[in-house]
């Protein structure tokens, strides 16, 4: 079949209903208008953080944002959030190339948003320095390390909300997905080695003390970006013995909708035999666990751990089964 026949059958009117079809099923689900309204706040807090503290800063934090300060202030006919903008066109191109379509598609939305909510707040609130400069002796004083560690925060925040429904803030965050998914590195060294590079383009524009606060800044970035994902992906483990198991067991499948698995133990001190169930929980499911053993006060041994990520069949409710 030829590529002209590939594309009639594209835009074949089957096709496009199919299309339509599956994009209108998908508009229908709470899922995704959730995941809209996630997608929409996180990135206005980004764009905050990068227009009321990188900005004013002149700090080139290594980020998309840090590379587009630098293209603007050698390019002044284009602003910040223009030279954002087409960047980010060309590594969404890469994204659904290397990464995948749902990851591609939630990008697209966060990553175009980006620089004209820079542009918005630009309009209504104007900034014409830090906020965080004081005036000493009739001379502006500006403290950038308040503004580094403001912005990061804020930045880390968005980019672990973002990253936890597999979508991104654009920009570096593909590049550090790219290096994540095709060489196994965790989210936060990939922010650090992609930011690291792009930070060491400001060596054109600032000074060496401001490009050291910079890559300072993509380090604790990365630091902090790995902090709060594991604070969001981690689960808790719970070990639970007791010679009512079963009731447990029915409470944890029927009502929290959580799978269990079973281990037979043995007593060191009593030498009996019992049942321990094993399960995976989040903080919320764990804390309605407690309070059932305790309203039904049934006897029990319960232990936890920590569980820093989760894949495979926990995530989906519809498939539990007894280990």
């Amino acid at each position: 079949m030829s590529r002209a026949q590939k594309g009639s059958n594209l835009f074949a009117a089957e096709n496009v209903k199919k299309t339509m079809r599956m994009v209108g099923a998908l508009l229908a689900t709470k899922k995704f208008w959730v995941e809209l309204l996630i997608m929409t706040l996180g990135m206005f807090v980004a764009a905050m953080g990068v227009y009321f503290f990188l900005i004013p800063s002149k700090l080139i934090v290594g980020s998309i944002t840090g590379l587009s300060l630098v293209i603007a202030q050698l390019l002044p006919f284009v602003s910040v959030g223009t030279v954002i903008f087409i960047i980010n066109v060309i590594l969404l191109i890469l994204s659904f190339l290397l990464i995948g379509n749902e990851f591609g598609a939630k990008t697209v939305y966060t990553a175009l948003i980006l620089g004209p909510m820079i542009d918005f707040l630009g309009a209504i609130v104007p900034m014409n320095g830090s906020m965080f400069a004081v005036q000493v002796a009739g001379q502006t004083i500006a403290n950038p390390w308040f503004d580094l560690l403001c912005f990061v925060v804020i930045l880390s925040a968005s980019q672990s909300i973002l990253f936890s429904i597999n979508a991104s803030t654009g920009g570096l965050d593909i590049l550090a997905k790219i290096i994540n998914k095709y060489l196994g590195i965790n989210l936060g060294t990939a922010v650090t080695i992609a930011g690291g590079a792009i930070c060491c383009t400001a060596f054109a524009i600032n000074d060496v003390n401001l490009v050291i606060i910079g890559l300072i800044g993509t380090w604790l970035n990365g630091l902090i970006l790995n902090n709060f994902m594991t604070s969001i992906n981690s689960k808790t483990r719970v070990f639970i013995i007791s010679k009512e198991y079963r009731k447990i067991q029915d409470y944890v499948i029927n009502h929290i909708r959580r799978g269990v698995t079973l281990h037979e133990v043995i007593g060191g001190y009593s030498n009996e035999k019992n049942m321990q169930l094993e399960i995976l929980l989040t903080r919320e499911e764990f804390g309605k666990l407690m309070e059932y053993l305790g309203k039904e006060n049934i006897p029990s041994f319960v232990t936890t751990d920590t569980v820093s990520e989760v894949h495979g069949l926990w995530h989906n409710k519809a498939k539990l089964h007894l280990g």
